[in-house]
């Protein structure tokens, strides 16, 4: 499908490999400021609306990881770069209609906010595949126009994925508002880190994973634990169209 199109993008002369150096030192540089080891932030490379040339540019530069936001673009991506070493992350709001191929093409789903999809993602994981790690979506800011459950709906939603044994539940996932300053933003993914440290500690859970922080707003991410940042129009340009 991807061989034969023709990509309208302002961007495209955009240097990915610079692009994606920029963005590690900038993760590199966070990390050391607030005492973090560099190695333990992963940078997801969003790839939405990208074509499989610009993902394989940032392959030969190292990069393995890549998040998805919509399914079947995904999957035919996934299917034509046909790189069992690549990690691909889904990071989209998720439809029911959806889950079969997300759970056969996805190693990681970021964005599980209600049980009804985890039950679908479950029953749907082909065997032998290992369990499909999970992060909760958590909406942080109480956005009406995002999904994501709330931090007080979060226990109850983790007591009953629990008991999916083909999920491996590895942590929450968030968005918050777009706000300007540090500290700020700082405020917004503290909520999210301290309610994991205290669903690990109440439920005898071992999540380790916190999926947050953008472009805008990584470095305030990075001061508040994250793990993975999720990064797209700094490495690959702004979006374009596939024609």
């Amino acid at each position: 499908m991807f061989k034969d199109q023709k990509k309208i993008n302002q961007n495209s002369m955009l240097d990915i490999p610079r692009q994606l150096s920029r963005v590690r030192e900038r993760i590199a540089s966070a990390a050391l400021k607030y005492g973090r080891n560099p190695e333990d932030i992963r940078l997801l490379a969003v790839s939405k609306t990208k074509p499989s040339s610009d993902i394989l540019q940032a392959v030969e530069f190292g990069q393995l990881s890549f998040g998805e936001n919509y399914v079947q673009e995904a999957v035919d991506k996934i299917r034509e770069i046909d790189k069992t070493e690549l990690d691909w992350h889904f990071i989209g709001p998720i439809q029911s209609n959806k889950t079969r191929l997300i759970a056969e093409n996805f190693s990681w789903v970021h964005s599980v906010d209600r049980l009804k999809i985890a039950q679908r993602l479950n029953d749907q994981l082909p065997d032998p595949r290992p369990p499909l790690n999970i992060c909760l979506q958590v909406n942080v800011s109480d956005e009406v126009t995002k999904s994501g459950v709330t931090l007080d709906q979060l226990e109850e939603l983790v007591l009953s994925i629990q008991s999916l044994p083909r999920l491996h539940l590895r942590g929450l996932m968030a968005i918050p508002a777009k706000l300007d300053g540090l500290e700020a933003q700082r405020l917004a993914f503290k909520k999210v880190k301290t309610k994991l440290t205290e669903l690990n500690a109440s439920m005898s859970l071992e999540m380790d994973t916190l999926s947050m922080g953008m472009s805008n707003d990584l470095e305030a991410a990075i001061a508040e634990g994250a793990t993975i940042v999720r990064v797209g129009s700094d490495i690959f340009g702004k979006r374009g169209n596939l024609v």
